[in-house]
C-alpha cells in the first residue's frame, strides 16, 4: 500500500478513536449511483462518455461534536461500477477504492445538518472487462464530499455528493495494436445509513 495512505489512515483512525473517547463512533453502510470519465481508444478519435452504474460503501466514523459545528471523519472501503460501450458490446469498469472523507458539518434545526469537506482516494483495484490495466495516472487522489443528513438517536442517514477534483486516466491494454484510456476519477451519488456505537446521550 503507498506509504502516503497507510500514514493517513493511521491518522484518520487515531482521530477516530480520540473521538470515540470524547464524542462518538460508529459504523456506516450504504449504496452509490456512481459514473466515470471518458473512455477513448488511444491512437483513435473515438470516445465514450459511458453511464453509471450502483455500487456500494461500508466503513466506520468518528464525531466529535463543537457546539452547533461537527467534526467527522471517515474511513470507508468503496466499490463502484460504469458501464461503456466496447466493439458494440456493454462493459462494465469496476474500481475499488479506500475512501478518508473528512467532513465539516453544521446543525441545523433538531436533528437535521449540512456538510461537506475533502474526501482522500486510494485506488485498490481497477478492472475493466478482464482487459490487462498497465498503470494509473495516481493511485492517491483527492476529491470533494457535500450534503445532507439527519441524526435520530443512534441511527444516521445522509446523502450526498462526490466529485474527484483531477482528470486521473487509467491505461488498460486489449492486445498489442488496441490500448484504452480511461478517466477513473469518480462522481457519485451516495445514500449512506449510520449506527452509532457510543457517545449518545440517552
Amino acid at each position: 500500500m503507498n506509504k502516503r495512505i497507510l500514514v493517513l489512515s493511521i491518522a484518520l483512525l487515531s482521530t477516530i478513536f480520540y473521538m470515540n473517547a470524547q464524542s462518538g463512533f460508529g459504523v456506516k453502510g450504504g449504496l452509490s449511483y456512481n459514473s466515470n470519465g471518458e473512455l477513448s481508444e488511444i491512437g483513435q478519435n473515438i470516445k465514450n462518455e459511458g453511464k453509471g452504474k450502483s455500487g456500494y460503501n461500508v466503513g466506520f466514523y468518528g464525531k466529535l461534536d463543537l457546539g452547533p459545528i461537527y467534526l467527522r471523519p471517515e474511513l470507508v472501503y468503496t466499490k463502484t461500477t460504469s458501464e461503456y460501450t466496447l466493439n458494440s458490446e456493454a462493459v462494465d469498469y469496476k474500481i475499488s477504492r479506500l475512501d478518508m472523507p473528512v467532513l465539516v458539518g453544521l446543525k441545523l434545526i433538531g436533528p437535521i445538518s449540512v456538510f461537506a469537506g475533502p474526501a482522500f482516494q486510494y485506488t485498490l483495484k481497477n478492472d475493466f472487462n478482464g482487459i490487462k490495466y498497465e498503470n494509473i495516472d495516481n493511485e492517491f487522489t483527492v476529491g470533494f464530499n457535500f450534503g445532507a443528513g439527519v441524526e435520530l438517536g443512534r441511527l444516521g442517514l445522509d446523502i450526498r455528493y462526490e466529485r474527484g477534483f483531477n482528470k486521473n486516466e487509467a491505461t488498460f491494454i486489449e492486445n498489442t495494436t488496441t490500448s484504452y484510456r480511461l478517466d477513473s476519477r469518480p462522481e457519485q451519488i451516495i445514500f449512506s445509513l449510520s449506527y452509532r456505537l457510543s457517545g449518545v446521550k440517552e
